[in-house]
């Protein structure tokens, strides 16, 4: 009777076991996958996979916050979701449209100019559902509450293979306004200036306004006048 007793007591456990652990559902987290995983690799494809763990709700949107050394303006969108739109924010960029179906992961791509030189990168994700509520998939390493229990909602983390003998970093996208151009001179184009412009460079060259040469000339003229106004004066009275 005791050897009965411990194997019904040792199939009950194992059943019980077994339900329990059917009863679990799988940890979702989001996933991110890349062909050319290398430090200093260009124009890399990322593929970014978010699992759902919502039985009533569909996803509506990622929020993707980009690891030090990828700027916003470094990412292009590739592929996602049909409907879903693409836009950059101050840390990282959005993907969001209808949601996809109840219980159904969202997958988009997009492509980013020059991964950085490192040896892991953490693209923290925050999942939306179409009621409203938020997964963080922000946690980096594993994170513990105390009880020596991770809280599970880690980041998707990229490990990267040693940059390629002679890799270096892409030079960043030119951002200054160019230097303005001067205004060629008349000289310099070969065009004749208009009188009034000739008269302005010799005004400049001689260093008088032209009011003052007309005003010496009609002086110059007075004189001349009087003299010769004199000279037939005199002459008159000689004769």
């Amino acid at each position: 009777m005791s050897r009965t007793t411990r194997r019904l007591a040792v199939a009950t456990a194992a059943a019980a076991t077994a339900v329990l652990l059917s009863a679990v559902p799988a940890a979702a987290h989001v996933e991110i996958e890349a062909e050319n995983a290398q430090a200093l690799a260009q124009d890399v494809e990322l593929t970014f996979t978010a699992e759902s763990e919502s039985a009533t709700a569909g996803i509506t949107q990622l929020r993707v916050i980009l690891p030090k050394g990828i700027a916003p303006t470094d990412v292009t969108y590739e592929d996602g979701p049909e409907g879903w739109k693409f836009a950059t924010t101050d840390d990282g960029y959005t993907v969001k449209g209808p949601a996809v179906k109840v219980g159904g992961d969202a997958e988009h791509s997009v492509v980013v100019r020059q991964l950085p030189d490192a040896k892991e990168l953490a693209f923290k994700t925050l999942q939306t559902y179409s009621d409203g509520k938020v997964d963080r998939w922000i946690e980096l390493g594993e994170s513990d509450d105390g009880h020596g229990h991770g809280h599970g909602n880690e980041a998707p983390v990229l490990e990267l293979k040693a940059a390629a003998p002679g890799a270096t970093t892409v030079s960043p996208t030119p951002s200054a306004s160019p230097t303005p151009t001067p205004t060629p001179t008349a000289t310099e184009t070969g065009v004749s200036p208009t009188p009034q412009t000739a008269d302005t460079e010799q005004d400049e060259d001689s260093g008088l306004p032209t009011g003052a040469w007309i005003g010496i000339a009609a002086a110059v003229l007075l004189v001349a006048g009087a003299v010769v106004l004199v000279v037939r004066r005199r002459g008159g009275a000689q004769q």
